[in-house]
């Protein structure tokens, strides 16, 4: 039923409670709708701002997360990062005021990184090019820095690297721990994580190197008798051949582990290799004619193993790939040798190679000839650089050796 409105006289329905076209009241006396209730629901933080995330169901002081973002994936999925130095805050509030604070003056989060995340992302590629046995200082050097580990790489100085050297008692250690933070602030520098390598603002006293040429041990040539041991106890002794190999070719520990097959040359009687220096990489020595069997001998072993490796470590109860031959295994086996030979127990994994430069000199092999051989740098810039060496020139020096 339709009425007139007694203000704009237009018609209303009779159950209108007042009229749709003036407002006017038809029904004072009707109950007026509750207000609605507010919503508490917070508005979405704009595009780029950054994201706050709550962590519920755990009992935390700080359970409010404030994230960067950062960049964009292909699909368009924002890339987000936690801010820094702090992330995580006590409200909401506190958290979006952080963002707020963030956004009006933006700083590089990794300008934020601390030591143990420097040291993480430094190590995933620099123990890509380094030895187990010179990773394993590294990690004993860093395990003496804890007081460091969560401090803000910008924030340290030369007092806070002294600190941990001076808190060892190891000359050895003092020297290592000096050289992680070298090369770690060197890192943080070419990315540009700090303006300054405080590191290299000092330098060791001359006390702690005394004390470390006071502790060092001399490398032992092995004698004329010990020599004539190994020879004797070739079949009935493991790893005596490798042991005798390294004394009638001068490789390093580590490079004698890393011999490839593809680079041993049975035909030519030559194998090539090296790490370490410049002078020493990729350097080709002639195989003694005294070891030739025995180069032979490892070789078909490899192939038989399917192995990329000259030496291969075989041991009982070993899992079959588990048969890379590392500095540690070499040492372990070499101090095997020695007390079941009767040899020297102070002899070292680099013993071979100092027998072999001791025996090159005691036959007058060609001083040039000795450097080629081992890997060290010619300073002779005639010899150098103007001067091309045959290999058959090595064959004939290294022959000297008896």
């Amino acid at each position: 039923m339709l009425l007139k409105c007694p203000e704009c006289q237009l018609q209303v329905s009779d159950k209108a409670a007042e009229c749709p076209h003036c407002g006017y009241p038809m029904k004072p006396e009707a109950i007026k709708r509750k207000p609605r209730k507010k919503n508490n629901k917070r508005r979405s933080l704009p595009n780029g701002f950054g994201q706050i995330s709550e962590i519920k169901n755990r009992n935390l002081r700080n359970p409010f997360r404030a994230m960067i973002t950062v960049g964009k994936t292909e699909t368009g999925r924002p890339i987000c990062k936690p801010l820094k130095p702090v992330a995580y805050f006590p409200t909401y509030n506190d958290a979006y005021a952080a963002l707020v604070a963030y956004n009006k003056n933006p700083y590089d989060l990794d300008s934020c990184m601390t030591a143990e995340e420097l040291y993480e992302k430094w190590t995933n590629e620099y123990f890509n090019k380094i030895s187990d046995s010179h990773q394993n200082t590294i990690k004993w050097s860093w395990k003496h820095c804890t007081e460091l580990h969560h401090m803000l790489v910008i924030d340290i100085r030369a007092r806070h690297i002294k600190g941990c050297i001076d808190n060892t008692p190891n000359p050895n250690l003092k020297n290592q721990i000096k050289s992680l933070w070298n090369a770690m602030l060197d890192y943080a520098l070419e990315y540009e994580l700090v303006d300054r390598n405080y590191a290299r603002t000092f330098k060791l006293s001359e006390d702690i190197f005394k004390d470390i040429h006071n502790i060092r041990k001399e490398h032992i040539p092995f004698t004329d008798e010990e020599i004539n041991i190994l020879w004797s106890h070739i079949k009935d002794t493991p790893y005596v051949d490798m042991l005798l190999i390294q004394c009638y070719s001068g490789w390093r520990p580590q490079e004698l582990c890393l011999l490839e097959i593809k680079n041993v040359d049975l035909e030519n009687m030559t194998f090539t290799g090296g790490v370490k220096t410049k002078a020493g990489k990729k350097r080709l020595v002639p195989i003694h004619s005294r070891i030739a069997k025995l180069v032979e001998n490892n070789y078909n072993k490899a192939l038989d193993l399917n192995s990329d490796y000259l030496f291969n470590y075989i041991n009982s109860g070993r899992h079959k790939s588990d048969i890379k031959f590392t500095h540690a295994r070499y040492q372990t086996e070499l101090t095997k040798i020695c007390k079941k030979l009767g040899l020297n127990l102070e002899h070292r994994p680099h013993d071979g190679r100092v027998h072999f430069v001791t025996s090159a000199k005691k036959y007058d092999v060609d001083e040039y000839a000795i450097k080629y051989m081992v890997g060290h740098s010619i300073s002779d810039i005639t010899e150098k650089i103007y001067t091309k060496r045959e290999t058959q020139w090595l064959k004939n020096e290294i022959e000297k050796i008896k």
